[in-house]
């Protein structure tokens, strides 16, 4: 159990800055979720937005950053 305890303090202290992270951005006026390729649709009387563009970036950033960690990791 005590194993579960310190998954869940690590995960929510990335959620934290996570959310720090995005706070931030939004702060400094970057087009995150408003990127040319995200999908917004408005009928009638709903909305549906998918960000296309901004998940491929986000993916794309978590990719090279998690690559150079296990490279340091390895070295």
């Amino acid at each position: 159990m005590t194993e579960i305890g310190k998954l869940l303090v690590v995960l929510g202290i990335a959620l934290v800055a996570i959310g720090g992270v995005v706070l931030l951005l939004d702060r400094t006026g970057l087009p995150i979720g408003r990127l040319p390729g995200d999908i917004l649709y408005r009928g009638k009387n709903m909305t549906f937005y998918f960000p296309l563009a901004t998940s491929i970036l986000i993916s794309m950033l978590l990719s090279i950053v998690l690559f150079l960690i296990a490279h340091l990791k390895r070295s």
